[in-house]
């Protein structure tokens, strides 16, 4: 596993942007990278979700309270997909994966060709020469592989005759790995949830059981406000 160390790497010299959801795990990589960087733009790309009025707003509280010289306003980006989805439960917010639901049942096609390709863009068209993302080694996905990001990378630098590098530096933690590196942050204003309460967690989702499970296991107080409590995790 990655050491606590190892990222974000000391004294860099160049601006960084990160993709960030408002999730656990990016919002860590955002806060980490703005304590080194230069200068740190993140990025949230809009499809349409369910999710997303409560996920940005959540995210915004985040950014607000991590708040340095170095982080930049969030750039929100729009890139629709509901003429690809269609009734999708993502979009619908109907038949959304329960608590009980295995990690496949969330999987959204081609999430991150979706969101990775814009942002790559934005990174181009604004001089900015790194993205960085947090996808975890237990990421289950074809589109969160090496090989996957090596490839997309290429191609879009080689329709822009220019060069952005894609940056992993979580690939290797587990959620609970991300939470204690993570646990001095304002964690209770990230956000996990795949069909939010009026503005809260809905404790019933893939999501909200995964996020529960996850501050247990790392004995770390989980901050969240869940519309519907999750009852404890076993030790």
């Amino acid at each position: 596993m990655m050491s606590e160390t190892s990222w974000p790497p000391p004294k860099p010299g160049r601006p960084l942007a990160v993709l960030a959801s408002g999730g656990l795990d990016s919002a860590v990589l955002l806060a980490e990278a703005a304590r080194a960087y230069p200068a740190v733009y993140p990025l949230y790309v809009r499809v349409g979700s369910a999710w997303e009025e409560d996920e940005l707003a959540h995210l915004q509280r985040f950014i607000n309270r991590i708040a340095t010289p170095t982080l930049k306003p969030l750039s929100v980006l729009q890139l629709p997909v509901d003429d690809l989805y269609g009734d999708h439960w993502s979009l619908s917010g109907r038949g959304v994966p329960d608590e009980h639901s295995p990690d496949e049942a969330v999987f959204l096609p081609g999430r991150n060709v979706i969101l990775l390709a814009k942002a790559l863009l934005w990174c181009h068209l604004n001089n900015v020469p790194e993205v960085a993302l947090a996808p975890l080694y237990a990421n289950p996905f074809p589109d969160a592989t090496q090989e996957f990001f090596a490839a997309l990378g290429d191609v879009v630098n080689m329709a822009m005759s220019g060069s952005v590098a894609i940056l992993q530096p979580y690939r290797e933690l587990s959620k609970v790995e991300v939470i204690l590196r993570g646990r001095e942050l304002p964690l209770r204003e990230t956000f996990s949830c795949l069909r939010p309460v009026a503005g809260k967690h809905c404790g019933r989702c893939n999501k909200c059981a995964e996020r529960h499970a996850a501050f247990a296991a790392a004995g770390v107080l989980d901050p969240t406000v869940y519309a519907r409590p999750l009852p404890p995790v076993a030790r």
